[in-house]
């Protein structure tokens, strides 16, 4: 699961919860988690070109073994090491998978075709490696499941350290994604009569939304572990991601701790307010809740974000400063006891809407001028004699001018309320159609730079700032 830009605006917000951490520099944990698809991808596919690393079954399965033991060997759990692999996902999860596999299975197949038609001779690797298959139920997931089990009795019987621990393994047969199901097990041993408070977490993956799952198991002692990745404009050669001997060591360590009490400062003014008779009043980590209820608003991988709710464009900060606006009214939480109170929410979207109605009038106010701009524009095109036909824009161009119209016409007209002078463009949009963005942005003065998000897929970003 994912929550697009979430990772990158806590960082910068908030830039005291992250550090990098060397190699003999990793403070002590009792407990490891490892969200093992992160692993799995990296040490079989790049997000360079094709994905394909040109090596075999066993080979990936040497280097997924190999992470593994460099990240036990990092940590150095004393009591849990869990590796949860992605079961079955929930439906909402379902259709979104699907919709991306096929996609891209597509999107394949017109490449191939184009470079076909340019006469171009399609390489076929001596290892054809399809990502696809790491997916619950695939042959591949099997082997992979057999060979982890056989990997992990060995260093049971023969590694001293591994034998100190209790080494638990949710393979992909077990329903639901492993994060999930991470947090599911927390939970338990939180219920358990003999649970130590202060015990100390790493969970490692590469998902943003492991920030919000951590922060929901209410553990006062909780870090994400994830490796250093280097934005940069231009691509390398080496596969984006991939475990070589050159990246050891190179991590950084997320402390949810310090996120909580940056957090509490964020909602700090809610402690001095005089709360209605029968308001149970002031409870962080009752706050807390529902900054994760209203951080959904956003969008994830089974929630679509409301129009106009982007992280990218400042949505948390506003969606932060309107529950502080509206908290006293609401007589309560709107997460009450693991239950949604629907009169309290109704509340803060009617407060929602009158953002989004001057969000809608700053798209639309300026509209005159853009017609007049795409008149000229075409006058221009005609004088360098353009044949009629080049102005037939398809789809995506049309909603990458619609973007970058918007944002423009936020900036021009001074009613960019949530003063972000950056806007982003997703990896999904933005890959093929680098040119035509960079295109509609010079016509407008703006300034376009490519950046890479977690995955390794290209995000293009449109700002005012010449040097960003």
């Amino acid at each position: 699961m994912g929550v697009p830009k979430f990772f990158r605006w806590i960082s910068e917000r908030y830039p005291l919860i992250s550090s990098n951490v060397s190699e003999n520099n990793f403070p002590e944990f009792e407990n490891l988690y490892l969200d093992m698809n992160g692993v799995i991808h990296n040490c079989t596919h790049s997000n360079e070109g094709d994905g394909n690393l040109g090596i075999s079954e066993n080979e990936m399965f040497l280097q997924i073994f190999k992470y593994t033991e460099t990240l036990f060997s990092k940590i150095r759990p004393s009591k849990v090491f869990m590796i949860a692999i992605d079961g079955v996902a929930p439906r909402a999860k379902m259709n979104e998978q699907r919709a991306r596999r096929f996609r891209k299975i597509r999107d394949l197949e017109e490449l191939k075709a184009k470079e076909l038609k340019k006469g171009r001779e399609i390489v076929e690797l001596a290892h054809e490696f399809d990502s696809n298959c790491i997916t619950p139920g695939t042959e591949f997931m099997e082997r992979l499941n057999e060979q982890l089990k056989y990997f992990i009795n060995k260093k049971m019987s023969e590694d001293a350290d591994w034998k100190k621990v209790q080494v638990i393994l949710s393979g992909y047969d077990v329903p639901g994604e492993g994060e999930h199901k991470i947090t599911e097990y927390i939970r338990f041993i939180r219920s358990q009569p003999d649970h130590n408070p202060n015990t100390r977490h790493c969970l490692y993956g590469l998902d943003a939304d492991l920030v919000m799952l951590g922060l929901s198991s209410h553990e006062p002692h909780f870090c994400l572990l994830r490796e250093l990745l280097t934005f940069s404009r231009k691509k390398t050669n080496k596969s984006k991601g991939s475990h070589n001997g050159d990246e050891a060591g190179k991590f950084i360590l997320l402390n949810l701790s310090i996120l909580r009490e940056y957090l509490e400062l964020e909602f700090i003014s809610l402690k001095d307010i005089t709360y209605p008779k029968g308001d149970v009043g002031y409870d962080f980590e009752k706050v807390l809740d529902d900054f994760l209820l209203f951080s959904m608003l956003a969008g994830n991988d089974f929630v679509k974000n409301l129009p106009g709710v982007y992280i990218g464009e400042g949505a948390l900060a506003l969606l932060i400063g309107i529950y502080i606006k509206v908290r006293p009214k609401l007589g309560g939480y709107l997460i009450n006891s693991g239950m949604l109170n629907l009169p309290r929410l109704q509340i803060f979207f009617r407060e929602l809407s009158i953002v989004d109605k001057q969000s809608f009038e700053a798209n639309v106010d300026g509209l005159e001028w853009y017609e007049n701009y795409l008149i000229n524009k075409k006058s221009r095109e005609l004088e360098s004699k353009k044949q009629p036909g080049d102005f037939n824009l398809t789809e995506i161009e049309l909603e990458i001018l619609h973007l970058i119209k918007s944002f423009a016409i936020g900036i021009s007209t001074g009613k960019n309320y949530k003063n972000v002078n950056n806007l982003i463009i997703q990896p999904e949009i933005a890959e093929n159609n680098y040119t035509w963005i960079n295109k509609v942005a010079h016509r407008l003065n703006l300034f376009v730079y490519k950046e890479y998000d977690s995955s390794g897929s290209v995000m293009v970003i449109v700002t005012t700032d010449k040097d960003p």
